[in-house]
């Protein structure tokens, strides 16, 4: 009887080298989901840096429309969530033209010109790098693109 229960106690559970094989195949699994998504995240980033120039970009020119001109380059975007100085209160819109200034995927704040270099109003931000130019995930997002 002590022999069987021995037996038994040795064909139960899993052997170290068992557990290292499936420890090693779940590590192989992750490396390889962690590369397809990861790049998932710059593209996401990417898209939403152009969602919300296209938003300032609209707002831009609702304040365009009601004041006759685009906000001046000292003026911001600020000039869209609230009334800068010396502008027309009966013609500024209540409430803003933006409801509240987005900061992009890298957590700056949008650049802004008006005249711009590429039309009567420019919007950009200079990507993961915060600096101008570059390439991928560096290079600068702009509303003329």
């Amino acid at each position: 009887m002590r022999t069987e229960t021995k037996k038994r106690r040795k064909k139960n559970g899993f052997t170290l080298v068992e557990l290292m094989v499936v420890i090693v195949i779940i590590g192989l699994l992750a490396t390889i989901v962690a590369l397809n998504v990861l790049p998932s995240g710059d593209t996401a980033r990417i898209q939403k840096a152009k969602a919300d120039i296209a938003t300032i970009e609209q707002g831009l020119e609702l304040y365009r429309l009601q004041m006759g001109s685009y906000p001046t380059t000292q003026q911001g975007l600020q000039a869209l969530v609230s009334a800068p100085p010396g502008a027309d209160a009966a013609r500024y819109q209540a409430g803003g033209y933006v409801k509240k200034l987005p900061k992009d995927p890298w957590g700056r704040d949008y650049l802004y010109a008006a005249p711009g270099k590429h039309g009567q109003a420019d919007v950009w931000t200079l990507g993961a790098d915060g600096k101008d130019g570059g390439e991928g995930i560096d290079a600068d997002i702009g509303s003329w693109q």
